[in-house]
């Protein structure tokens, strides 16, 4: 596909830097205290929106992104450097999908100019962090939290209110460059051949709505190219739809044909999309005698009593152009202003949560006995009494989810062995 608009990426938070253990070596202090120092955060994948930008086409090219990340802590409690962020610049109307489920993460537009999507790790705690009256010289740092990673796909859905639709040659592009003046800032969204371009209608009062000539949409369509779907995702934010024809019938089609053409179209890509306002435009009168003929009269007896008016016009001599353009605009201030934006519906934080708490097992050859130790641990024996049944339960369970049974396991403990933790020692059973 030669279209810029939509990319698939993989992208990846900076990892946490580890915190540090060691102790103060001083001449005269014999065992001096713990000096570690915490690792530094990982760098965070932040998306913004650069108005520059019109096109997907730079994640076309590069699919990885990685920021930067966090530096292990060190001694003397010197604290690691942080990662750098990672920034992605994309084009307005960008919505981010999480790939495997295709749910909304963000959509870069409205006032949504930037948002960080992973946050880096954070940065571990140094052992210096661990000293309690009990444990005095902690053997043990906080790990870095780890990098998340996600795939995403990125799809451009262009910002307009009003979408213009209709078969090749039936004016569009006329009327277009007649009722708007193309803003540079919204430059053409480059496709190979075919761009939705966009206009600014201006209204009185500074005011105005934005069309967007979605090509593409029906060529694919009516032979059941599937083509179409390429483009309906440029209508997704519109509120209006006009629907341009040849009234003159120039082309020798059935323009009542066409419009049941494209509103099946749409009704298959999305039932929503397919509800909104509607209004046809019945183009090229100035090729016919006179302001009605039979196709103008059948299009108003098949679509009038649906609620969707007919309005003849001329691109070219620019009759009626005028009273189209009100007609528009009446709708459109009757509909809520907002342009739609879509929710977020997948949450990172949440799907990728990480937890990393501290804690080493040893075994102690001399004692024969597998030690465990951990701030988390020490806290949890303060307020567990693990001579009660509930509370040896409970214990079992907080050493499996923490993988401190597995840990035991990788050092080759068996039934019956010793495990020691702050002064406590009990029998391990599997």
């Amino acid at each position: 596909m030669g279209f810029a608009d939509r990319a698939r990426i993989y992208i990846r938070s900076g990892k946490g830097g580890d915190g540090h253990i060691s102790f103060r070596r001083e001449k005269y202090v014999p065992n001096g205290g713990p000096d570690g120092g915490d690792g530094g955060d990982g760098g965070s994948v932040i998306f913004e929106v650069d108005e520059g930008q019109n096109t997907l086409a730079d994640y076309r090219h590069v699919r990885k992104y990685a920021a930067g990340d966090g530096q292990e802590g060190g001694k003397r409690n010197c604290r690691g450097k942080n990662g750098e962020d990672i920034i992605l610049k994309v084009p307005a109307g960008t919505v981010i999908k999480e790939a495997e489920s295709g749910k909304v993460v963000a959509d870069m537009s409205g006032e949504n100019r930037r948002f960080e999507i992973l946050a880096g790790g954070r940065g571990g705690n140094g052992n210096q962090h661990y000293a309690t009256s009990t444990m005095q010289a902690p053997r043990y740092a906080q790990p870095g939290t780890p990098a998340k990673e996600l795939e995403v796909f990125l799809e451009l859905k262009v910002i307009a209110d009003v979408g213009l639709v209709g078969f090749p040659n039936v004016g569009k592009s006329t009327f277009l460059s007649r009722v708007t003046n193309a803003r540079p800032k919204i430059a053409n969204y480059h496709f190979t051949t075919l761009q939705p371009n966009l206009g600014v209608v201006d209204m009185e009062g500074g005011q105005g709505f934005v069309i967007a000539d979605i090509p593409g949409l029906i060529e694919g369509a009516s032979e059941g190219v599937g083509l179409g779907f390429e483009f309906l995702r440029h209508i997704e934010r519109t509120r209006v739809l006009i629907h341009m024809v040849d009234a003159a019938g120039v082309e020798g089609r059935d323009p009542a044909a066409d419009i049941r053409a494209i509103r099946r179209e749409l009704e298959k890509y999305s039932p929503e999309i397919a509800a909104r306002p509607q209004i046809i435009a019945a183009n090229k009168i100035d090729a016919i005698a006179g302001d009605e003929n039979e196709i103008i009269a059948r299009l108003r007896d098949e679509f009038e009593p649906e609620g969707i008016k007919v309005i003849p016009i001329s691109a070219v001599s620019g009759q009626n152009v005028q009273s189209l353009i009100f007609e528009v605009w009446e709708i459109l201030k009757d509909l809520p202003d907002e342009p739609v934006v879509f929710e977020q519906e997948y949450f990172p934080e949440e799907a990728l949560l990480v937890t990393g708490d501290p804690f080493t097992v040893e075994y102690d050859a001399e004692e024969d006995e597998y030690v465990i130790e951990g701030p988390r641990i020490e806290k949890m024996l303060g307020y567990t009494n693990i001579e009660s049944e509930k509370g040896f339960v409970f214990f079992q369970k907080f050493l499996k989810e923490n993988g401190i049974l597995e840990e035991l396991e990788k050092l080759g403990i068996k039934d019956g062995d010793t495990v020691r933790m702050y002064g406590l020692s009990f029998e391990y059973f599997k």
